[in-house]
């Protein structure tokens, strides 16, 4: 099994290494962080070599309005997310490095034309310093809490106060914007205290071994629920708040007092800065990834296998395990007749003793008068090991810095917005010799994003057995938010 606290402490390492742009001011803002490690385990040996190869920090979403039909704006910024699309990049260069020749550290050819899967011993590690926003984050308080986070205020009525909602999403309350940090449209670009130059020294330093043993969590069967919906439930006399709001259409919140506040195992949308989004919960994205895989529809032309994270680790923070199978696992675990090449993850729940320097916790108490108030940072910041840019800081879904001008040109975009990544699968696709095409990519008739997320026919197929047996309120994409070539 992962030690915890070693996962902790090589991403909160990691992160100190990063230049200091786009990071909290310290006694005054708070981020979230979330990694993903590759984990190698040596041929005949017990020992597992762990390398951080994303990092990414953030609590923002923008709202339904604010969405491009380019492609060209980063919707979610939530740290989980953050870190599972600088993953994306990640795995797009060492599938160049296999398509070209070249060694990859992570995969190896498969059985299919023009298919590839992950090397022996090799699996990826999901870190986040907090319990996921969403049914995640909807856990039942004690009688003496041992999180340091302090627990919501028990309510009197089906109003929610102003202190009852989770501490990770009290930013995206909308009676709280005065509160928040608002986007950085500089009329010239911040210099960086440290450059790229730095990056490979810092990949070399986020590599240690040490020794574990893979164990799986037991998976249970579980719907969607109404209030107080706990195993303990007679014992439990009020939850914690996740900010995020059902989704339209199915079960709603009751919002009645105590443990009665909230329905659980339901799909919710986050916050935004006073408007709706479409951006799902980070509970709601990590089940969906534990069935049809992290790695997504484009990349799943490459891929024999779907890729999942065989253990979630969550830093120190308010916490159950119980209640994040339920929302990680068992609301999926029922899905069947998946294609070939995906199934129903169970990953390995885990929580470490070590907090995030930047949490909202540690930020109250280093807070000193004259700091002004206590508030979310409002950039995000992505790093992975590549070999090009790989630091990506960004503020409302834009490049953190730019000026007005730029706005709508490549200088504006980050680099895991959904039409850089294209661009960075396409680069792969002109890359690969037409004979080792996967036969999914040899239509001429492939042109924009849709067109090549919808030709992955068995990662449709296993979404489309997703949303029907767990997730049918689901909303769908607007196509014509993905027509941008």
């Amino acid at each position: 099994m992962a030690d915890a606290d070693d996962v902790a402490r090589l991403c909160y390492d990691g992160f100190s290494r990063l230049p200091r742009r786009g990071k909290p001011e310290p006694g005054r803002e708070w981020t979230l962080l979330a990694a993903v490690l590759k984990m190698t385990r040596g041929e005949n040996s017990a020992s597992v070599e762990k390398e951080v190869v994303s990092i990414g920090t953030g609590t923002k979403c923008i709202g339904q309005a604010s969405m491009s039909p380019n492609g060209d704006v980063l919707n979610d910024s939530h740290a989980e997310v953050i870190a599972r699309r600088g993953c994306i990049r990640y795995l797009i260069q060492e599938l160049h490095r296999a398509v070209s020749g070249r060694a990859s550290s992570v995969f190896c050819s498969a059985d299919r034309r023009g298919k590839w899967r992950l090397r022996p011993g090799v699996s990826f590690l999901l870190f986040t310093s907090h319990t996921p926003c969403g049914d995640a984050s909807i856990i039942p308080m004690t009688d003496s809490q041992s999180e340091p986070c302090p627990p919501v205020t028990s309510v009197n009525s089906c109003e929610e106060p102003d202190g009852g909602r989770s501490l990770k999403r009290k930013a995206e309350d909308p009676g709280r914007r005065e509160n928040l940090k608002l986007p950085r449209f500089e009329e010239k670009e911040t210099a960086e205290t440290n450059d790229d130059a730095s990056q490979p020294a810092l990949r070399r330093d986020l590599t240690k071994t040490h020794n574990d043993v893979s164990e799986a969590a037991p998976r249970t069967e579980l719907t969607p629920r109404g209030p107080a919906d706990f195993s303990q439930s007679e014992q439990v006399q009020d939850i914690h708040r996740t900010g995020a709001k059902c989704v339209p259409g199915g079960p709603a919140d009751p919002l009645c007092p105590g443990a009665g506040y909230h329905s659980t195992g339901v799909l919710r949308v986050k916050p935004g800065r006073g408007e709706p989004t479409l951006s799902l919960s980070c509970s709601d994205k990590l089940a969906r990834w534990g069935v049809v895989g992290f790695q997504g529809a484009l990349l799943s032309h490459y891929l024999e296998e779907a890729l999942y994270f065989s253990t979630v680790v969550v830093g120190k923070c308010l916490y159950s395990r119980e209640v994040m199978h339920r929302a990680l696992v068992a609301r999926c675990s029922h899905v069947s007749d998946l294609p070939a090449g995906f199934s129903v993850c169970s990953p390995t729940l885990l929580q470490s003793n070590l907090e995030f320097p930047f949490s909202q916790n540690r930020t109250e108490l280093q807070h000193r008068a004259g700091q002004g108030r206590v508030s979310p940072c409002g950039a995000a910041i992505s790093w992975c090991n590549v070999a090009e840019q790989p630091l990506d800081v960004t503020a409302n879904g834009y490049k953190h810095g730019v000026t007005k001008k730029v706005l709508g040109t490549p200088k504006s975009r980050s680099l895991l917005c959904k039409l850089e990544l294209f661009h960075s699968f396409l680069s792969l696709v002109a890359a690969t010799e037409p004979s080792s095409l996967p036969d999914s990519l040899r239509s001429a008739e492939l042109q924009t994003y849709w067109d090549y997320k919808q030709a992955a026919r068995r990662y449709q197929q296993a979404w489309q057995q997703l949303r029907s047996r767990a997730f049918p309120l689901w909303p769908r994409s607007d196509r014509n938010l993905l027509l941008f070539h």
